[in-house]
């Protein structure tokens, strides 16, 4: 195992329960389908794609100290994701999310990463004890981060030295937790990956396309945002560069959960290998179709 790891995922890492029936789906549906147990939440699943993609990530999250969570993190390592320097709790248990997908997508979901919250900073202890950084010598590399920390961690991170020289790549959980986000709108540091209604969540106001979204991010003072928008154009918005946009190729869609983090990553990767930001961007739109579509990324 190297050393040091070559990105962080700080958030949510917990067990996917997704119940998919491949029939369109309303409230009170009854259906026939398939329940599957997978290692998810936006961390993990960020970390996961970037393992495909040859990198090493580290995970920084909490874990209760039960079975579920024994069998998370011996999941993740099997993956070739490095679990040295996440938290392990004594008194809170290993988090869950559910969700129910129908053809049309995603029909309903509740995440339950309340011992996430709870830990706090406790997570954030190695970028501090000199493991992975300190105040006078910061974490420098890329830092994946998702909106199931808290609001007042998230804005405790947005102003730290220790993420004074960290390439902040950052996506809301859900539209629920977008304006969690708010406090890294403006940090300069920072890419921010939302979809439109998120964006609209967080500039309090209606976008009709992505486009708009991206240009209504930066008004706000983003520095830079990925906007996707499920089967139409994507955009990418820089200050100073103006907005792009891109639409991504039409697949059949067979699962949800989990497309916009694999969009991250596979951005992530591509500008890391030095792509303009039009070949990045038809990469991450790229990755998140084979995704969508039941293929890996690669």
């Amino acid at each position: 195992m190297k050393d040091t790891p070559d990105i962080l995922c700080i958030g949510s890492v917990l067990w996917d329960i997704i119940g998919r029936a491949p029939v369109h789906m309303r409230a009170g549906s009854d259906v026939p389908g398939r329940i599957t147990r997978l290692p998810g939440g936006v961390a993990m699943n960020i970390a996961m794609t970037l393992t495909r993609f040859g990198l090493r990530p580290a995970i920084l999250t909490a874990i209760g100290r039960d079975t579920q969570g024994a069998e998370l993190i011996q999941s993740a390592e099997l993956m070739g994701i490095d679990c040295r320097f996440l938290y392990r709790s004594d008194d809170l248990p290993t988090d869950r999310y559910m969700a129910i997908e129908g053809a049309n997508g995603l029909i309903a979901a509740i995440a339950d990463a309340h011992s996430l919250e709870a830990a706090g900073d406790k997570i954030l202890r190695p970028l501090t004890d000199g493991r992975l950084g300190s105040a006078a010598q910061p974490w420098a590399g890329p830092v994946a981060l998702d909106g199931n920390l808290t609001q007042a961690l998230l804005a405790e991170i947005a102003r730290s030295p220790l993420f004074a020289r960290a390439d902040l790549r950052v996506a809301p959980a859900s539209p629920g937790k977008a304006e969690r986000l708010a406090p890294l709108l403006p940090h300069p540091r920072a890419t921010i990956y939302v979809n439109r209604e998120e964006a609209g969540i967080l500039c309090q106001r209606d976008f009709t396309t992505a486009e708009a979204a991206a240009e209504g991010l930066l008004s706000r003072g983003a520095s830079h945002v990925l906007v996707t928008d499920g089967g139409s154009a994507a955009a990418d918005g820089s200050r100073g560069q103006g907005v792009i946009t891109a639409t991504p190729p039409e697949v059949l869609v067979t699962r949800v959960t989990g497309a916009g983090d694999t969009f991250m990553a596979a951005h992530l990767v591509a500008e890391r290998e030095g792509a303009d930001r039009e070949t990045a961007l038809d990469r991450a739109l790229a990755a998140a179709a084979r995704y969508v579509s039941g293929d890996k990324p690669t």
